[in-house]
């Protein structure tokens, strides 16, 4: 708590004055804010840490139960400052900037790596784990070293998966001396329980000559995984670079493959996951219903159908079907228009040609209501006279259907082709349901129902990609949408707020912390008697607020919003000219330098942002608890206990 303190307050309110230790000529001002300022603190500056902190640790005792109490609340309000304080330290090492300013982020020991081996588009760079994030080149290239041998053997065990399945196996004894023959061992894991000792022996001397009969210390070719073999080099260190990063590749692929192979060995007894001898799984009720087909089989990872309530999965089978059909449909209705239009008018009495509609999601503003009355009877009646599904046909086998050329209806009285021709349907309708949708997402990015990529430099999404609040390693993030409308005044507006917000955010966070530390002495309000002492911390105390008091409040924060905090568009949305009178770090006088003030205006939106999220926390466990510091002793009305 007293770290979040110590990153936010020099920000606000600046430093002190003087110096730090006047014996060695180090200020106060010479101290940079975060993680840097542990390079510049005195060995006598450490001593007095860490005395004073043994003199908080050991000065003091209090009353058994209201010591529990506080203790119970700190720790509660401790995790939400110590994630505070680890986001704090997060932006802070990755950027260099106590307040993160991301603009420095391309000097993070993470884009070390960038243009190493194994580093491919589409992905890049990609370490989710953080396991290179100390920056050092010599575990990162032990590590790829590692993966390169890893992948070598998954393809040299994924091909030992394949080939005896698809050429046979050898003639002959392996083992003589065991009279153990070829031919006697199982493909995959099963292999394993058949190989004698020698054999063991054997491969783990090939495996031990493999690694050792070169040299693969930090810096030799052997390393970066080129041990001279003829198809994995090349006298062009360019095409070697290639057939290397080609092989990371592939035995990426391979660890997944071998990985696959030995699960559905594992589940199966065979090697080639032979999925009829898995008899004992709920989800193969329905292995040969219209559906069902390889090479995927019967698929449900969201466990639809694992009660086994057949009702229910062919009612499901009949609506996808339906949704399948209704896609094939509107793809068509996609691609048709591109290559020609009926000619006359879509709605003669509203003058509506059908060469005035455009393609794709911009038609709905084009069509007509009465269109729309056509189209929900349309499809009304399909629903109710055509495709009406009967329990004993399959589902998409729709008797009244024949006269539509539905090709699972009427006149398909084979049922094999029958279910050949709707278990192809139900195929091209699942991929209609996918291409269909990105049609849509391509369309609303665009503006273009072909998604004319070119047109994305002019989508509404890419209007704030340098606006303030926009920065790595996120970038602008507008999952919900607010500003698809492409409103500059709006997107101002919402950012003006937000800035507004982190800094309240931040103020009640303080004001959570301090109350609990100290309290003005004296009267809050001397005609009503009420003292500061009074006043409990946290949501509790608005219920001790005097009207007057909330008069105050209002008061206070109106003079700011119409005063002071008066947002001018020929500034940035925070940057008040009237603020620096109060001290704001970003307000004009100390800060006319536009790109230190976006500097601070950023680092500010970041930490306002954090604020947000410990403010809500504290009001949560404020009010589960009925303590500002969170007492979950006091929470005994939980269902949960």
């Amino acid at each position: 708590m007293l770290a979040t303190m110590g990153y936010i307050t020099p920000e606000i309110t600046g430093k002190l004055p003087g110096y730090l230790s006047p014996s060695a000529g180090l200020k106060f001002a010479d101290i940079p804010n975060g993680l840097g300022a542990i390079s510049k603190v005195p060995a006598a500056g450490w001593a007095q840490i860490v005395a004073y902190g043994a003199f908080c640790e050991l000065s003091q005792d209090h009353d058994p139960a209201e010591k529990q109490k506080k203790l119970a609340a700190e720790i509660a309000n401790g995790r939400l400052a110590m994630m505070a304080i680890i986001g704090m330290f997060f932006q802070d090492g990755l950027t260099g900037s106590a307040w993160g300013d991301w603009a420095l982020y391309t000097g993070s020991p993470l884009r070390a790596f960038e243009s190493e081996l194994g580093v491919q588009d589409p992905v890049g760079f990609w370490d989710p784990a953080g396991f290179t994030a100390d920056g050092s080149t010599a575990n990162f290239a032990r590590r790829r070293q590692t993966e390169l041998k890893h992948g070598r053997v998954s393809m040299l065990a994924t091909m030992g998966y394949i080939t005896p399945e698809i050429t046979g196996k050898l003639p002959g004894y392996l083992s003589p001396s065991a009279g153990l023959k070829f031919a006697d061992i199982p493909n995959g894991l099963g292999a394993i329980s058949k190989v004698p000792a020698a054999g063991w022996a054997q491969i783990v001397a090939y495996g031990a000559f493999c690694e050792l009969s070169q040299d693969q210390s930090a810096g030799t070719a052997a390393a970066a995984g080129d041990f001279g073999f003829k198809v994995l080099t090349s006298s062009d260190p360019a095409e070697k670079q290639k057939k290397l990063a080609a092989e990371i590749a592939n035995g990426r692929l391979a660890m997944m493959a071998i990985i696959g192979m030995f699960f559905q060995d594992g589940l199966t007894g065979s090697a080639w996951g032979d999925w009829a001898l898995y008899t004992g799984s709920p989800l193969r009720a329905f292995e040969s219903e219209l559906g069902v087909q390889a090479p995927v089989g019967f698929f449900d990872p969201l466990g639809l159908t694992k009660d086994g309530d057949t009702t229910t999965f062919l009612r499901r089978r009949n609506t996808e079907i339906k949704h399948g059909r209704v896609a094939m449909w509107a793809c068509i209705g996609y691609i048709v228009p591109e290559y020609f239009r009926w000619p006359g008018f879509c709605s003669p009495s509203a003058g509506v040609s059908f060469a005035d509609v455009p393609n794709g999601l911009a038609a709905l503003s084009k069509v007509p209501a009465f269109g729309w009355c056509q189209i929900i009877a349309f499809c009304g009646s399909l629903e109710k006279n055509v495709f009406v599904y009967d329990p004993r046909r399959g589902p998409g086998d729709f008797d009244t259907a024949g006269a539509l050329g539905v090709p699972g209806a009427k006149g398909m009285d084979d049922p094999e082709a029958r279910k050949k021709k709707l278990n192809a349907e139900i195929a091209n309708g699942r991929l209609a349901m996918m291409a269909v949708i990105g049609m849509f997402y391509q369309d609303g990015l665009t503006g273009s129902a072909w998604g004319d990529w070119a047109l994305y430099t002019d989508s509404p999404l890419r209007a704030y990609e340098n606006e303030l609040g926009v920065q790595a390693p996120v970038g602008f993030w507008d999952p919900a949408g607010y500003c698809v409308d492409g409103s500059a005044a709006d997107f101002t507006r919402r950012r003006v707020t937000e800035i507004k917000h982190g800094r309240v955010a931040m103020w009640a966070c303080m004001g959570y912390i301090v109350p609990e530390y100290f309290k003005w002495p004296g009267f809050l309000s001397p005609t009503a008697g009420i003292k500061f002492a009074d006043v409990p911390n946290g949501l509790g105390a608005l219920s001790k607020v005097p009207a007057y008091g909330w008069v105050q409040m209002i008061a206070f924060a109106g003079a700011l919003d119409t005063g002071f905090f008066v947002y001018d568009e020929s500034r940035e949305p925070g940057d008040y000219a009237n603020g620096g009178v109060l001290g704001v770090p970003n307000a004009s006088g100390p800060m006319e330098d536009k790109d230190a003030r976006k500097t601070k205006l950023n680092a500010e939106l970041a930490n306002g942002r954090l604020a947000m999220m410990a403010i809500i926390g504290m009001f949560f466990q404020d009010g589960l608890t009925g303590s500002a510091w969170g007492d979950w002793e006091l929470y005994t009305a939980s269902p949960l206990r």
